[in-house]
């Protein structure tokens, strides 16, 4: 059986390399809804039916735990997932998000410091990532920041240029505006890591920047060696299969530019699902 990656479009492969450098063995799949990209302006209902649709391909396809590597997917779709589809559909697989691993590591590292969060539009609404922080790290203060035309600039591939750099210096205008004790940024969209560089070069140097494939992977890693009930069920052939729902020559090439290697996807209608 196999570890499937879920997300709306091409964000979920920053997450999906970060996994497959750190456990390189198993034998993946990663689907992206391309075609219905971007969930972060759409409603928790629309959400959870794709989510779910995309979860009872991948459940059929026979994987035995599936990361939802989506921010907009994990905050308005997961717990329903995983407390009324899971259950009834498949008791023994696993459905994880990267919402809660994101919070343990700024809880971990951050109690009493500011905090900023730049997510969808989806995200930021949901109050997600304030809900879980109230749980884990009550002093921490979080700043919010929707960004929602970034994930744009990336799936049309502008990663550098004036236009780019114009939104990435408003958004961090308006975030110190909230609060200029801001010393870490949060990068809460999967796409976000592509515009590092560019980030890094308008955010402060001593405000740290977290991305959540490095935080995504070593959590997986940890919760296998917590759950080897799941982990034996996985296989070890260090293969990957690329699932999209649109044109499968458009998601190879944007995909090679996430993953920095060619790309051989195969496109399918989750709306069957």
């Amino acid at each position: 059986m196999k570890i499937a990656i879920f997300d709306s479009g091409f964000g979920g492969l920053t997450v999906f390399g970060a996994i497959r450098r750190l456990l390189p063995s198993y034998d993946y799949v990663y689907l992206g809804d391309n075609a219905r990209t971007p969930y972060g302006h759409r409603s928790f209902e629309v959400v959870y039916r794709f989510t779910a649709q995309a979860v009872r391909y991948l459940l059929a396809g026979d994987c035995a735990l599936i990361v939802i590597a989506c921010n907009t997917a994990s905050a308005k779709a997961l717990r329903s997932i995983q407390q009324t589809l899971l259950p009834t559909l498949a008791p023994t697989r696993r459905v994880l998000g990267i919402i809660r691993p994101s919070v343990e590591a700024l809880a971990r590292d951050h109690d009493a410091r500011t905090v900023a969060l730049w997510g969808t539009a989806g995200t930021v609404q949901s109050e997600s990532y304030a809900i879980e922080l109230a749980k884990l790290a009550p002093k921490m203060r979080l700043v919010q920041m929707a960004c929602p035309l970034l994930v744009p600039l990336v799936e049309s591939g502008e990663l550098s240029g004036a236009g780019l750099d114009y939104f990435l210096q408003k958004y961090w205008a308006q975030t110190v505006a909230e609060d200029p004790t801001v010393d870490s940024l949060l990068l809460a969209c999967t796409h976000y890591p592509l515009l590092l560089p560019r980030i890094r070069a308008v955010v402060p140097e001593e405000v740290e920047i977290l991305s959540q494939g490095a935080i995504v992977a070593p959590s997986l890693a940890d919760y296998l060696l917590r759950h080897p009930e799941i982990e034996g069920r996985l296989s070890r052939g260090g293969q990957t299969t690329f699932l999209t729902t649109d044109h499968s020559e458009d998601f190879d090439r944007l995909a090679e530019l996430f993953l920095g290697h060619p790309v051989e996807s195969a496109k399918i209608d989750l709306a069957e699902s």
